[in-house]
């Protein structure tokens, strides 16, 4: 047994931050658990390394949901980073905040200084852009977030395509305004990934006062009454505990940090009563409240073969281009694959974009996972505020077995006409006259599916995730929240939730930089709280 002030459970985008700042004060001992292997790989910092990363299970927890009745019973496939940095470790990279009102709406909901004017100084701080500093960025933080280098000659013309079916230009959506088309901004350096372990963890491993711990699988919350002492975990040695004198702080994610909770005992009476858990402490918004983003992916053929794909002459361009990544950091392989893209408003009484676009230069099917021969384009059209619910839940009371994970996609009639009206937005797109001399033809959803019934059958047979869970751990004050503003636990001393699982409602895009923003603001409330008297958070 080993004894803490914090013990965190999750290291990745969060969580990482989390140790960062609560290990600053060398008298405060710090314990980083990650249930997976260290991040030494050369495919994470590859940024084309994603798609090895997204098909194997050495980095990648691998989870697969429930069968969605309203896509036609399939079971989806939710890749999760496991590794240091989570899954800042084998994303994207994209670098995006979502839009104000995501984080006004928070506020509104009960939760002061979650707010846009209270986080934009967050997100500023921890902000090293490239680009340099002004009223939206800040370039003295720790994450470096640069342009792609020498990104493929097929994104520019998607984006003058987006304008010419109505988007305006913007060439930096996290600031003045989000709606319009552009490239993405990426957490690279030298052409490197730089996820949150990049960032926040080199530096600082050798603080004596941290220990940072791989292969620590946590298998439960360990609790004096109503208060958590301590987390017990599984590595390559055995079970042992590891106590923490101050405070426990989940940063699994959305997906771990309510199952660990339900696998303590801590949620809805009757989901932990099923799995022959004995209750601990009952609170009935633990796993629910489950959001993600639902994407489709509009597929068309390039004539041109300037796309990266599978076909003759790729393999020559492949070795050219690992050596000039290799030697300049630069060249197809510092690609984030999501190269471009755009956020589009549906009605013109709309406030705020309904709709995001990840424009790729390559085919890609199944996440990857399914090569496809040609050269072509993927256009991901996502709906960004869904209003469909699901849950985390427990399918046994074994802890090393996976959730359940039943996001219940389009089980609200709304949803389905929004992601219908962007994928016909997001085929005008392709067929604007600046594709003309790229496209070979549309593949998916093909030229025969043209009627609303036709495109709505391709999206239940083909849409997936575009992997932003969260809201499961949900922040507020009503009888369904399970942390307070200040991230505690309801009911529970000395156990607070910080990441995107305290969501009450997914932001406006990718989730990664908020996520390091909610580490960043539950280190300074725990450091702010710490000589305050131990309490059970309000109900």
């Amino acid at each position: 047994m080993s004894e803490f002030d914090y013990v965190i459970v999750g290291a990745g985008s969060a969580g990482a931050v989390l140790a960062n700042r609560l290990s600053a004060d060398p008298g405060d001992r710090v314990c980083l658990l990650e249930a997976g292997k260290a991040d030494k790989s050369l495919m994470i910092d590859t940024p084309l390394g994603i798609v090895g990363l997204l098909g194997t299970k050495t980095y990648n927890w691998y989870f697969n949901t429930e069968k969605q009745a309203q896509l036609n019973g399939r079971r989806l496939y939710w890749p999760r980073g496991k590794t240091l940095g989570g899954s800042s470790s084998i994303n994207a990279m994209i670098y995006m905040r979502g839009a104000p009102a995501d984080y006004d709406g928070w506020e509104a909901q009960g939760n002061p200084g979650w707010g846009w004017s209270s986080l934009l100084p967050i997100f500023k701080a921890l902000e090293r852009n490239e680009r340099g500093a002004d009223e939206y960025h800040g370039a003295d933080g720790e994450l470096n977030v640069a342009d792609l280098r020498n990104p493929n000659g097929l994104g520019p013309v998607f984006i003058q395509a987006a304008i010419e079916a109505g988007l305006p230009r913007n060439p930096d959506f996290n600031g003045a305004r989000q709606e319009g088309a552009g490239a993405y901004q990426v957490t690279q350096k030298d052409g490197k990934r730089f996820s949150s372990a990049r960032a926040y963890l080199d530096a600082i491993k050798a603080r004596p006062n941290l220990t940072i711990r791989t292969e620590a699988r946590a298998l439960r919350v360990l609790m004096d009454g109503n208060r958590a002492i301590g987390v017990e975990i599984k590595t390559p040695q055995g079970t042992e505990r590891v106590m923490a004198r101050r405070e426990v702080v989940l940063a699994g994610g959305a997906i771990n940090s309510p199952h660990l909770l339900l696998l303590s005992g801590i949620g809805p009476r009757a989901e932990i009563a099923r799995a022959g858990i004995q209750l601990c402490h009952e609170l009935p918004g633990v796993g629910r409240n489950l959001q993600d983003h639902l994407d489709y992916a509009i597929l068309v053929r390039d004539r041109t073969k300037q796309a990266v794909g599978v076909g003759p002459g790729m393999l020559p361009r492949l070795v050219r281009a690992f050596f000039e990544f290799r030697g300049k950091g630069s060249g197809m392989f510092a690609s984030n694959a999501a190269e471009a893209g755009g956020f589009a408003k549906l009605t013109p009484e709309s406030e705020v974009p309904e709709i995001q676009f990840h424009f790729l230069p390559t085919m890609l099917r199944d996440h990857g996972r399914k090569p496809t021969l040609g050269y072509g384009m993927t256009l991901h059209v996502c709906q960004l505020r869904p209003k469909s619910r699901g849950y985390i839940g427990l399918k046994s009371a074994d802890p090393l077995a996976d959730p359940l994970i039943d996001p219940n996609y389009l089980s609200h009639d709304d949803d389905v006409a929004e992601l219908l009206g962007g994928v016909k937005l997001g085929r005008r797109i392709m067929a604007a006259p600046s594709m003309a001399g790229i496209s070979g033809g549309e593949v998916e959803p093909g030229p025969r599916n043209v009627s609303d019934a036709a495109v709505i059958a391709s999206i239940r047979a083909q849409a997936e995730t575009i992997y932003h869970p969260v809201g499961t751990c949900k922040m507020g004050s009503d009888p369904m929240a399970v942390v307070d503003d200040r991230l505690r636990v309801h009911g529970v001393a000395g156990l607070r939730v910080a990441d995107a699982s305290i969501m009450p409602t997914v932001i406006s895009g990718n989730t990664n930089a908020p996520a390091m923003v909610i580490g960043e603001k539950a280190a300074r409330m725990i450091l702010a709280d710490r000589n305050a008297p131990a309490q059970v958070a309000a109900e």
